[in-house]
């Protein structure tokens, strides 16, 4: 429980090698018409090729910043900031790195790391999976607070190296992941990118550091997937997934517990139940009938085959925040060094809910009594894109071993929500017509 009282607020033209030929006599003619060939070939060529590297900048994820990210890292100015953002108050404090930094949730733990005392890198790509605005006031927020971002990617090893190399973190925060459901049916191999091969490069350096930082990083409800019996337990079968999102994030579990096993990297994966609340994602159900409501649109409302509710274990963001600290506070040391295993080193996976699951429709009466604003609303059978009916956690060993316990309903929590909402989108207009 101790780990639960301190402060903590809301707050990715070989040639061919034909025969020699020789004309006997080239006339002038010929060598003009030859010149104008080549010149016409060499123009041709060199549009298509520019065709071709504008295409290959298009194929890369649609998620990923076009940008790159190590542009802007390097340097002593660079450095400074860095050593200045992770530098902690006491010698008993925490150095993290955030991955993710500048998302929903790490801007919320990066803030709540940094009050308390601890020293906070935040590293984040910055993609264009939802709207960059946002993320970049995240990062103002916290720039705000001392908590200093890199932009760049998980899948940029030199970055990473760099980091480590500069700053000796105890713990990894690993947040960043390309989020959503329905989105993997648009854009698959963005999930590949970051959710397996993002985290796999991450723990390529992490087994590396020496000594080896201890990880806490973010699974998801997702992985239970078809699973029926409720509430949801961690000693549950999470090998029926129903989106690609889940797939990758149940195979982010079992590269974990891998790099555990062989590196003795320390381990802790949390399986986050539909977190909401200030600063939220705008993919999420919550966020976007909120904005829908006020603008006077229809907003959809799915459900099950047999006309019943679909409901989520909507757990706000404070809740979290704790459950994250303890999570790294109560991680162990990992056991290796340099690359290899010295002993067995602590592995864990806990469901990080709010246990009382809410059906969809009384997350809209709720909305509708906060922005005093009837939802108009059309109520559709639940399509194949890979949501779930329900979510429900078991948070028992979470209780048990971190002192988690979530206190705020879902009323309270969306009252904090809407609050924020007409904040922030007020400055944001004022912003605008300032331009």
């Amino acid at each position: 429980m101790s780990q639960l009282s301190r402060s903590c607020s809301s707050l990715d033209d070989t040639p061919s090698t034909p025969g020699k030929f020789k004309p006997d006599k080239p006339s002038p003619y010929i060598h003009r018409l030859r010149f104008h060939n080549l010149s016409k070939f060499t123009f041709y060529s060199a549009f298509f090729l520019a065709i071709l590297c504008f295409f290959f900048l298009l194929s890369s994820p649609s998620g990923s910043n076009p940008r790159r990210s190590l542009g802007s890292y390097g340097g002593s100015d660079w450095e400074r900031h860095v050593t200045r953002s992770a530098r902690r108050r006491s010698d008993s404090g925490l150095t993290v790195l955030v991955t993710g930094a500048a998302g929903f949730v790490g801007t919320h733990v990066s803030m709540a790391l940094k009050r308390r005392g601890d020293g906070v890198l935040g590293l984040d790509n910055f993609n264009l999976y939802y709207e960059p605005t946002l993320k970049r006031n995240r990062q103002k927020e916290l720039q705000n607070n001392g908590v200093f971002i890199v932009e760049g990617d998980l899948n940029d090893k030199s970055l990473l190296h760099k980091l480590f190399d500069v700053v000796a973190f105890t713990h990894v925060m690993h947040l960043a992941a390309q989020a959503g459901v329905r989105y993997a049916m648009q854009n698959p191999s963005s999930y590949i990118h970051s959710n397996i091969a993002g985290l796999v490069n991450l723990l390529e350096v992490c087994k590396s550091a020496n000594p080896q930082p201890s990880i806490v990083w973010a699974s998801s409800s997702s992985v239970y997937g078809l699973n029926s019996k409720v509430p949801f337990s961690e000693k549950d079968r999470t090998d029926q997934p129903a989106s690609l999102y889940a797939a990758t994030k149940k195979a982010g579990e079992e590269i974990a517990h891998t790099y555990n096993h062989i590196y003795g990297l320390s381990i802790t994966g949390l399986r986050f139940f539909t977190v909401y609340g200030p600063w939220g994602r705008p993919d999420m159900a919550y966020f976007f009938f909120t904005r829908d409501i006020l603008k006077g649109k229809v907003i959809k409302i799915y459900e099950t085959a047999d006309h019943g509710s679909v409901a989520r274990d909507f757990t706000y963001i404070d809740d979290v925040v704790k459950g994250c600290l303890a999570a790294l506070d109560t991680a162990k040391k990992s056991t290796g060094s340099g690359g290899k295993k010295k002993g067995p080193a602590q592995f864990r996976i806990f469901n990080l809910g709010n246990t009382a699951p809410v059906p969809v429709s009384e997350l809209v009466n709720i909305l509708e009594k906060l922005l005093k604003v009837k939802a108009k609303r059309l109520v559709l059978p639940m399509p194949r894109n890979g949501d779930v009916k329900f979510t429900h956690a078991n948070i028992s060993l979470a209780h048990q071993e971190l002192g988690y316990r979530p206190t705020t309903d879902l009323e309270t929590g969306l009252k904090k929500f809407v609050k924020w909402y007409f904040k922030y989108y007020k400055e944001e207009k004022k912003k605008i017509s300032a331009w």
